[in-house]
């Protein structure tokens, strides 16, 4: 199988696995090869798959969709981080999170400034 893990930044995994286990909004599931072919939707978590060496890896996904099409399992999620070890995983993840947090602050912040400065643009013009 094949499997490819694709944010709308970047493809962050495209490589043959053996087999992957991820989860949706009613439980985890894993696939084999020759899996039937379906469409689940991904909640928030770990998505894990075994490398064609046999390695474990693990990528923390956001919420997205997981499509099974023949031999080819293609992720779509908003963010994802890929890693072998949880630990180190959940700290990048938190890190992630934390940079992500204040840009959305910051975005928020000048936001209201622009609707403010609006505000008072139209007030000056007795609008």
């Amino acid at each position: 199988m094949r499997l490819e893990v694709i944010t709308p930044m970047a493809i962050c995994v495209d490589r043959p696995v053996r087999r992957v286990v991820a989860e949706a909004p009613d439980g985890h599931f894993g696939m084999l090869p020759g899996h039937v072919d379906f469409v689940s939707e991904l909640v928030p978590g770990i998505l894990l798959y075994e490398t064609a060496e046999g390695a474990e890896r693990f990528v923390a996904v956001n919420s997205g969709t997981l499509v099974k099409c023949g031999d080819e399992i293609r992720v779509a999620v908003r963010g994802a981080v890929e890693g072998d070890n949880l630990a180190e995983l959940r700290a990048r993840v938190e890190a992630d999170f934390r940079k992500r947090d204040e840009d959305e602050r910051e975005a928020r912040t000048a936001l209201a400034r622009l609707e403010a400065s609006m505000i008072r643009r139209f007030r000056d013009l007795g609008m």
